[in-house]
């Protein structure tokens, strides 16, 4: 069977029991992350995707095969997904060895045994078989849970926020193991999380979901760097998001330059903007730079604006500052180091300057209505 057999499309929509408009894709051998709040529909989606819910609109292929559309649904079992939930749906009175053979229920019980034990090894819980749940760590019933999901040479792998339950360095430990053992599977693997680093720490491609709509997917790098829209770009942690008005189309100097309330700011050439048209950007954290006036850096004289420090708030070796662009209401929000803070002498009622870096600026695609309050 060729990878391309086993590549996941899912394209879904209801309106009950909560609305749900969704798109996901993820090749062979890739890891696709499913990033959203609480809420956004993200297990639903997962559920689809194993057969345990029943898809109103839509459908969902493994490769070539159908497996749900308004009128097909092809069992969980017919499937062959392996699933991970997110407390891990071990059963509690069998021990390791018997809830991954659960998985192997179509083979001859000397079979069972034996491709139970060998993936218990794999997963490194050889020594930890006759455990019961109760008696292993929550890392550990993580491994058998995976053991048992990937024990029938499934199509797909869903794990439904599997690191949620255990310790900062048990989650260190598992990161790992996931993304050696990925390196040795053959089938997508689609992780549902709401932590945004762990999707950019182990993705392939990133899916962004809210209030069970599909926002943007793509590379993570990609995303982070061109968010289609302001919920998107919120869903990625950037906070500088900002109102102008397209004052200018220099197209001798490749230039498109936006107001900012009475405060110039200049862009690579946005050709397909119009002067005097309403837009929203956003900057990261990385595109705001101080002019190091004390190390007397020579700043370039373009975005460079006036700002007054209204607030500070030490978070750790971190501090995050909040920045008033002069004669406005407009507040930048970023996080610098200490050390930085310490070494340009910043306080509260500072006034200084910082520069934004023109190709870290990004103009939405999707201009909303509603902007955050």
């Amino acid at each position: 069977m060729s990878s391309r057999n086993l590549d996941l499309a899912v394209q879904v929509r209801q309106k009950a029991p909560f609305a749900l408009d969704a798109e996901l894709k993820c090749r062979a051998g890739e890891l696709t992350a499913l990033v959203g709040p609480s809420g956004s529909g993200k297990s639903t989606l997962l559920r689809m995707i194993a057969g345990l819910v029943r898809v109103q609109q839509g459908h969902i292929r493994s490769g070539d095969l159908l497996w749900a559309d308004g009128q097909r649904h092809v069992t969980a079992q017919q499937r062959r997904v392996g699933y991970v939930p997110q407390h891990y749906g071990l059963f509690p009175h069998m021990h390791a060895l018997g809830n991954v053979e659960t998985a192997l229920h179509h083979l001859p019980a000397s079979e069972r045994s034996r491709i139970a034990h060998e993936w218990l090894e794999r997963v490194h819980l050889g020594g930890l078989a006759k455990r019961r749940p109760a008696e292993l760590s929550g890392g550990q019933q993580q491994r058998v849970a995976l053991a048992r999901a990937l024990a029938a040479s499934p199509r797909v792998l869903l794990l439904d926020e599997p690191f949620s339950a255990v310790d900062a360095a048990t989650r260190e430990k598992l990161y790992t193991e996931i993304v050696e053992l990925r390196s040795e599977l053959a089938m997508p693997v689609v992780l549902v999380t709401h932590d945004l680093q762990e999707a950019l720490m182990l993705a392939d491609r990133i899916t962004l979901q809210s209030q069970g709509r599909t926002l943007q997917s793509g590379e993570p790098k990609q995303v982070m760097a061109h968010p289609v829209s302001e919920d998107a770009a919120m869903l990625l942690g950037l906070r500088n998001i900002f109102e102008s008005v397209v004052v200018e189309q220099d197209g001798a100097n490749a230039i498109t330059a936006l107001d900012l309330t009475g405060h110039r700011i200049e862009i690579p050439r946005q050709p397909h903007l119009r002067q005097g048209e309403r837009v929203s950007w956003v900057i990261a954290d990385a595109g705001i730079r101080f002019r190091a006036i004390s190390r007397k850096e020579i700043a370039p004289q373009k975005n460079r604006l006036p700002v007054t420090v209204v607030k500070m708030l030490t978070l750790g070796d971190q501090v995050r500052l909040f920045l008033q662009l002069a004669d406005t209401g407009a507040i930048f929000r970023i996080d610098v180091t200490a050390r930085l803070a310490e070494e340009l002498a910043l306080a509260t009622g500072i006034r200084t300057e910082v520069v934004l870096r023109a190709e870290d600026i990004h103009v939405f695609e999707q201009q909303m209505t509603e902007k955050p309050g």
